[in-house]
């Protein structure tokens, strides 16, 4: 089935984007309707209304609503109204995604039906409309997503926000609900003013804000180029004897391991020849064959941890069918049910999303063999937190002690979940055999699910408690793969729980999330486990993630590395996310692994980084090698015992003035240097020999001003001295941004935007000048820095040719520079 098309995608998110808005506001009328928010019900209130509005109140304060700090007894209801809000537009919207695939059933009469029924059936279901309708039988559809028992279902938003609602669904054109990945940005629209919201707001990101701030929509061919050279490679290898002699070329060896529907469009093979091409040639897949996996696609297990929308989970859904149905001579329905009943398994830190993704998983199930009973989904809310009072939770489990102590385990691990979600780590809890496994606890739960009880606040205990045993029973578990697009967000952005957290668990990669979840995704890998990641490249060769690389490439196999820079997503210009795809493996590697490595941060396009990833060769990296880079950097062809520029020259960074305006003039605004004011060195846009020389700084002999200012901050004490081993030096000054422009250094005071790069002998000068000008030098930077502002440690971590360079100067420079 096709994509969104640009056009399409754009009315879907105009439409979404205003939906929020109007539900938004609907969903708090409409709350305030029933005093939720108020300290006693309304004196009109029936007893229908004040029975409704106590498990509305019961709900909220699970949802993580308390009491107003402005009014005694009143409650701040603002997470109530964002469930709200988002339930009752969704109902709408999954209705209208049944309608146009013919999969709006009536639970009445177990056959589908369309717009028009649902009209003439309204009367007869006491409804006022036919989306009435159609929103109910969706809901009757997919009780895993909307629930039968829950109080907001029962809240009706005003006809004034409602009917505004309904045009908005019935105004998208067809093909918006026959895309395979509209679903996934519906939820990217409906997060996308809130993120930018929170990022123009620059404060600390927390439960509140994660959501919105870190989903990211994958690309297609992210998806099918990580599960084809995963799953598609360990597929390939059991098929080896179809690839011993029948293809001549990479395509005709991924056909001979093609499945109905299943084509392994970027799975990519070496041959034991070079060149691949000799009609006897065996190949063999490019990520390696994991002889660790199970032998069968029934003994796989795998997990989207960070599952969004469920863009992953479907993926790996329409594979393992297709593998199931081959290997076990399964029909489709059967292998449908068998691979959600024993294979898939996902989590999300957004109960929204959570449901977004179930709703997914279900379309894609039913579009494939038409509307069925499925089994329950292994797909759960990772974010959800007790919320309550431990004696109140524990109360659950009655007098059983060991059941108790289950609980009691389930409330500690979850307390901070709506910050934590899957970083959480049950096995980290080890507990003792007293306390009952998070599987124990479900039939617990059920019971107290259907006990009829008049304390509401229990029952959506008990219902949250379910979801949070569900979701530690996943993280517990171990997986064959775990393939995601890890959530994004730097420390210097962290809520302070999340920062302290990651420190403590995470202490080499607590940089970023990101890299966090790469250590949790190879955690939750059982032995011989796989993790496919698209995460940000930076990581690959910054200097923070020394210790991370190093340990990574000591301790895990790799088995691929595909850097693709800026530009690798349709809806993200510029160079605001970098990103690479990874795949690691839970194993110790070998002297001799290699893992395959493709660099495609030079296209331009996202189409053409895939064709790249497709079509383009790839190059072998031999692990152990990448060891012998300078700071372990991730880099596909560097001479690891080539000479660096770092034996014969140092480079520094200089003076961040914090006040521009008060320290940096330019040189012709005063007539004379007096007054404590100095030469100071800037960028250059472009190479040339002496440039960036316009600006004078209010040094003051390192006694002033800039001194005091510089002392104010403690961590800071000597940034006003940065630089200061290359004053009164001569050399070259690059420009810290993305062309690497250059200029000869003299010595003066520079700024934070440059670095001084001083050799260690003058008689150099020449060769180094003549390098740094040279494109080699950018190439050579690139290669382990791919930042648009590359770390002044990096510029002499390249390899230095001085004899070469020299002759070129002299061949250039005949009087000399």
């Amino acid at each position: 089935m096709p994509t969104l098309s640009t056009p399409h995608r754009r009315l879907l998110e105009t439409a979404v984007k205003h939906a929020r808005k109007i539900s938004a506001g609907g969903a708090r009328k409409s709350l305030e309707a029933l005093a939720v928010h108020e300290p006693d019900p309304y004196r009109h209130m029936d007893e229908s209304q004040r029975v409704l509005r106590r498990k509305l109140r019961a709900q909220a304060k699970q949802l993580g609503d308390g009491e107003s700090h402005a009014k005694r007894g009143s409650y701040e209801i603002s997470h109530l109204v964002e469930k709200l809000a988002y339930d009752q537009w969704h109902r709408i919207l999954f209705a209208r995604y049944l309608l146009e695939n013919d999969l709006l059933i009536s639970p009445d009469h177990g056959v589908a039906v369309s717009l028009d029924d649902c009209e003439e059936l309204a009367p007869s279901q006491g409804l006022k409309d036919a989306w009435a309708v159609a929103a109910r039988f969706a809901a009757v559809e997919l009780p895993e997503i909307f629930r039968s028992d829950d109080p907001a279902g029962a809240v009706e938003l005003p006809v004034e926000d409602r009917k505004p609602l309904i045009a908005l669904v019935t105004g998208l054109p067809v093909d918006v609900f026959t895309a395979t990945d509209s679903l996934g940005w519906c939820y990217q629209f409906w997060q996308a003013d809130k993120k930018d919201e929170v990022n123009a707001a620059g404060n600390k990101i927390g439960a509140d804000e994660l959501p919105s701030v870190t989903q990211l929509f994958t690309e297609d061919y992210m998806v099918d180029f990580l599960l084809d050279n995963t799953l598609g490679a360990w597929h390939a290898a059991k098929e080896s004897g179809r690839l011993a002699h029948i293809p001549s070329t990479e395509a005709e060896a991924r056909a001979a391991v093609a499945l109905p529907g299943c084509a392994w469009k970027y799975l990519r093979f070496t041959s034991a020849e070079e060149g691949g091409q000799d009609a006897h040639t065996p190949w063999s897949p490019a990520a390696g064959t994991f002889p660790g996996w199970p032998k069968t696609a029934a003994a796989l297990k795998c997990l989207d941890p960070c599952m969004g929308s469920g863009h992953f989970v479907v993926a790996m859904f329409e594979r393992l069918v297709a593998l199931r149905m081959a290997e076990e001579n399964l029909d489709a329905p059967a292998a449908v049910a068998a691979v959600i009943r024993d294979n898939l398994f996902g989590l999300e830190i957004d109960p929204r999303c959570t449901q977004i993704a179930a709703f997914n998983l279900a379309l894609a199930a039913w579009r494939r063999v038409g509307h069925c009973k499925l089994p329950p989904m292994n797909l759960a809310c990772s974010g959800l937190a007790p919320n309550t009072r431990e004696a109140d939770w524990l109360a659950l489990a009655g007098d059983d002690e060991k059941l108790q102590r289950g609980m009691a385990r389930l409330y500690r691990l979850f307390q901070n979940a709506p910050v934590l979600g899957s970083l959480i780590n049950p096995r980290a809890d080890k507990g003792d055999l007293l306390v009952a496994a998070f599987h124990e606890l479900q039939p617990l739960l059920e019971q107290a699910l259907a006990q009829e009880t008049q304390d509401d606040s229990a029952h959506e205990m008990a219902v949250t408690a379910q979801g949070i045993a569900k979701a530690a029973e996943i993280l517990a578990g171990e997986f064959t793969l775990v393939a995601t697009n890890v959530p994004y967000l730097g420390r210097g952005k962290q809520s302070e729980l999340l920062q302290d957290y990651c420190e403590r668990v995470h202490p080499e990669a607590k940089a970023d999330l990101a890299t966090c979840f790469v250590e949790r995704c190879l955690d939750v890998c059982g032995e011989w486990g796989s993790t496919a990641l698209v995460t940000p490249q930076n990581w690959l060769f910054l200097g923070t993630y020394k210790k991370l690389r190093k340990r990574l490439l000591e301790g895990v196999q790799w088995n691929g590395v595909a850097r693709l820079g800026p530009h690798a997503f349709e809806t993200i210009g510029g160079e605001v996310v970098s990103v690479a795809l990874l795949e690691l493996t839970r194993r110790n590697p070998s002297e001799l692994q290699a893992f395959f490595g493709y660099d495609a941060t030079v296209q331009i396009t996202p189409s053409s980084k895939a064709d790249k990833l497709h079509n383009d060769s790839f190059i072998e990296v031999e692990q152990a090698g990448q060891l012998a880079n300078p700071d372990a950097r991730i880099v596909f062809d560097f001479d690891s015992d080539a000479i660096l520029l770092a034996q014969y020259a140092q480079a520094s960074q200089g003076i961040p003035t914090s006040d521009g305006p008060l320290f940096v003039r330019k040189f012709w605004d005063l007539p004379s240097l007096n007054d404590g004011w100095e030469f100071h060195q800037g960028t250059v846009l472009q190479t040339m020999p002496y440039g960036g020389r316009e600006d004078i700084i209010l040094f003051e002999g390192g006694r002033g001003r800039l001194r005091r200012m510089s002392a104010e901050q403690e961590r800071d004490r000597r940034r006003d001295f940065q630089g200061a081993n290359a004053w009164g030096r001569l050399g070259i000054a690059v420009s810290l941004m993305s062309e690497l422009s250059c200029t000869l250094y003299t010595g003066e005071k520079f700024d934070n935007n440059v670095s001084a790069v001083v050799p260690r002998e003058t008689t150099v000068i020449p060769g180094l000048w003549a390098y740094c000008t040279s494109n080699e030098f950018a190439e050579r930077v690139r290669q382990i820095d791919q930042k648009l502002n590359v770390t002044n440690a990096t510029l002499v971590k390249v390899p230095f040719d001085l004899a070469h360079w020299q002759k070129v100067a002299a061949e250039k420079y005949p009087g000399g520079l």
